[in-house]
């Protein structure tokens, strides 16, 4: 299988995404839209993984491919590809299919506990986790339910987690990449910015990742083998 990867920032782990591509075999397709590479201009790999990023969903005049990458998610999914937006994947994804982009609303930050819907317990990617089980976030914009899509998890904070449009296109607001070691080192990279966010994450991080980072960790690979399969 061929696997085309989107990133959207300099510093992008795939993380458990990563380790189960790898585990599948995957020949990968790496783009760096945000570097100023374009993006492919139709569908031609089967399927498509779009990571998170700073900007906004909305950000078109400091990042002007996102109309373009919003509309190659809608394609995929058109043409039943597998698609997975991650946190801003997610928002770009939500953005493509008709939602509303809603900016700095709601900070979570580390790791939170997410509670699967009715739908997301009989979801075939999500559906083997627990009702509730932790996971990692990094984020302060959301969005509304795009029409047609299944709500498949939310949590005290945000609402709108995880969703499902057809048969395989997945939007995931949670990091479900990130393991320890991918925590570990945006502590490393980020400390400024981590300590204004959450006082005290670094200091404690150790704590923090034995209590729900190892959990996490199996989350996320179960998350990302079970979306593999899809495709």
């Amino acid at each position: 299988m061929r696997v085309a990867i989107v990133e959207n920032t300099r510093v992008t782990h795939h993380g458990q995404v990563g380790v189960a591509l790898h585990e599948a075999g995957a020949l990968i397709d790496q783009y760096k839209p945000w570097s100023g590479q374009p993006l492919p201009r139709s569908v031609d790999a089967d399927a498509l993984v779009v990571f998170g990023g700073e900007q906004a969903a909305t950000d078109d005049h400091t990042h002007p491919y996102l109309p373009a990458l919003a509309r190659l998610m809608a394609d995929y999914t058109t043409q039943d590809r597998p698609v997975l937006g991650i946190c801003l994947g997610a928002q770009i994804l939500a953005r493509a299919f008709g939602a509303t982009n809603l900016l700095s609303r709601e900070l979570e930050f580390g790791w939170n506990d997410v509670a699967l819907t009715d739908a997301g317990r009989a979801d075939p990617v999500l559906g083997s986790r627990p009702p509730t089980f932790p996971i990692f976030q990094w984020h302060s914009d959301t969005f509304t339910l795009p029409p047609d899509a299944a709500q498949l998890a939310a949590s005290e904070a945000v609402a709108q987690q995880a969703f499902r449009i057809g048969r395989a296109t997945y939007g995931m607001q949670f990091h479900f990449e990130v393991s320890r070691a991918v925590a570990a080192d945006w502590g490393r990279t980020f400390p400024g910015l981590v300590d204004r966010l959450a006082p005290g994450w670094r200091a404690g991080f150790d704590d923090l990742a034995a209590r729900d980072g190892a959990a996490a960790d199996l989350h996320g690979l179960a998350i990302a083998r079970a979306w593999i399969r899809l495709i």
